[in-house]
């Protein structure tokens, strides 16, 4: 395929004006000035376009677009309680499919090309993902409250096994497997030593929720001698494999030198922290630490879309506003958490940027609507003045899976009728 007279957008912002990109197979083999030899293939008039990397959720619970809607203006320990988890109690694998399948054509739709996901019937999730042509790290979270309880005595934990065999590197590598802990509050110190170090041994990558709320925070300390869910995962083993820690909305300054020590990648999730009113991650310190931090969306239920162009201006915003400097988080930091940050969190070598060589997860972008207009600087315009709805094309390893409007690879419309399907039958059963 060779994208012609295309604006070209790095991880870093920095722009190539009326280029040429080909690619060839899964990689990108050509990025010019001229039209190079040979045939590539399809050929795209890319003018008044912009082609940059696809963006990387680092963090999100795609079957929860079933709970769009669901539980609003509500705290979170009883929107969990009260909505939340008598909801998911009555899941069945159909259901993930679809709800998942759903977000994969939302994703698609928004220039996300990977997810980091946390779930269960992780099996069903891996088959919509992988159906959709999609890429994500798949992940069955372990909750555990009983402190004699052992983790090879674990359901959850022989789905995880399984789900790691199976579908670990599928779909030529589109897929990964990272094992999970949900929460300090919601697991044992055996069980997440236990994790850590299974994961150590077969090489997995973690994922975990972190101090996402004062309360989460602070009863940790209290109940772990004065630790931080940081200092308390740390010292449990838990940071030995490659991590991503969500939210991390309450962290000290002690936890970000840890966590920049460990080489912990943070998800930050502005849009769900605020409509929570958990707070707001303080990803300049972050940044100053040495921390890679990378934009997640968080579930359908807490946000409510998967719309990630908006929630990288809520990244770019939000610390402006609650540290008092509009200096802070700039454009390409911005950029660089969407992409190449979110692509290094999944353990993705060569992908998140544009390069020869590197994966052809691509997005292209309309420049020719009216917020795109006039142009001082697209670094800027991309992250403040873009919709959603720009997004004129996705492709994942040089296959398009979204073009103008068009879902390609998935039934949309079967999509949205077994979701709400599911949906009214699971209501039915609450009623």
């Amino acid at each position: 395929m060779l994208f012609s007279n295309v604006n070209i957008m790095d991880a870093q912002g920095q722009v190539t004006e009326n280029a040429y990109l080909g690619t060839a197979g899964e990689r990108i083999s050509y990025i010019g000035a001229s039209r190079p030899e040979g045939d590539f293939g399809r050929a795209i008039d890319g003018r008044g376009k912009l082609l940059m990397p696809g963006f990387y959720n680092a963090h999100a619970h795609s079957p929860m677009t079933l709970l769009r809607g669901y539980g609003e203006n509500m705290r979170l320990q009883e929107w969990l309680n009260a909505r939340i988890f008598p909801f998911e109690d009555r899941l069945d694998g159909n259901a993930v499919y679809w709800g998942t399948m759903l977000a994969m054509a939302e994703s698609m739709r928004f220039g996300i090309v990977s997810t980091t996901d946390m779930y269960n019937f992780c099996d069903e999730m891996a088959r919509a993902v992988a159906d959709s042509g999609m890429k994500a790290n798949i992940s069955r979270a372990l909750l555990s409250f009983d402190p004699g309880e052992d983790i090879h005595g674990m359901e959850s934990f022989r789905e995880c096994r399984e789900l790691y065999g199976n579908w670990n590197g599928a779909e030529g590598g589109r897929l990964i497997v990272d094992m999970s802990i949900h929460a300090e509050y919601t697991s044992t110190p055996r069980i997440v030593s236990q994790l850590a170090e299974y994961a150590g041994d077969v090489g997995a990558n973690m994922h975990v929720h972190v101090s996402e709320t004062e309360s989460e925070h602070e009863g940790c300390k209290e109940r772990h001698g004065g630790m931080t869910p940081v200092e308390y995962f740390s010292s449990l083993g838990l940071f030995g494999t490659r991590t991503t820690a969500a939210h991390c909305v309450w962290l000290s300054e002690h936890d970000m030198e840890l966590l920049a020590e460990k080489g912990v990648t943070v998800a930050s999730c502005p849009v769900s922290n605020m409509k929570l009113a958990s707070g707001v991650c303080n990803v300049p310190l972050l940044l100053e630490k040495g921390v890679n931090v990378a934009i997640g969306t968080d579930g359908a239920a807490s946000n409510n879309s998967l719309n990630y162009i908006e929630e990288m201006k809520f990244f770019a915003l939000a610390n402006k506003v609650m540290r008092g400097d509009p200096t802070l988080v700039s454009p390409a930091e911005t950029l660089r958490a969407a992409t190449l940050a979110g692509a290094r969190s999944q353990g993705r070598s060569g992908c998140g940027d544009i390069a020869v060589g590197a994966r052809a997860d691509l997005i292209a972008l309309d420049l020719s609507v009216p917020n795109m207009r006039p142009i001082h600087d697209l670094a800027s315009n991309v992250v403040y003045s873009a919709c959603g709805s720009d997004v004129a094309l996705t492709m994942v390893d040089g296959r398009i899976v979204y073009e103008n409007g068009k879902h390609l690879t998935i039934d949309v419309e079967r999509a949205v009728y077994e979701t709400e399907r599911a949906k009214d039958r699971i209501l039915g059963e609450l009623r």
